[in-house]
């Protein structure tokens, strides 16, 4: 299983540095690290949103883990978290 750390800081800098990642680990089972998050911006919040889809496609998982209060509140704040947070998360405190 692949693990992928997310960074503090989720804008516009980190999305193509986030996508390369995602395409990296693309064919195997993930876990996302969510618990460093501290801002996360629309964009990656769309990369983030494409790969959950891209991997449910290709039968494998796709687990968020200890996602971090400002993840789960911008998650929920763009209308995402039916989409986003129904994939396997591990540790919300929600």
């Amino acid at each position: 299983m692949a693990a992928l750390a997310l960074p503090e800081t989720l804008d516009l800098k980190a999305a193509g540095p986030l996508k390369a990642a995602f395409l990296q680990c693309r064919g195997e089972p993930i876990e996302v690290e969510a618990g460093q998050v501290r801002r996360l911006g629309g964009l990656c919040l769309q990369i983030l949103l494409a790969a959950s889809k891209a991997w449910a496609q290709d039968g494998k998982a796709f687990s968020i883990k200890g996602p971090s209060e400002a993840f789960l509140e911008t998650t929920r704040l763009f209308g995402a978290d039916g989409a986003l947070l129904s994939a396997d998360i591990h540790g919300a405190n929600s």
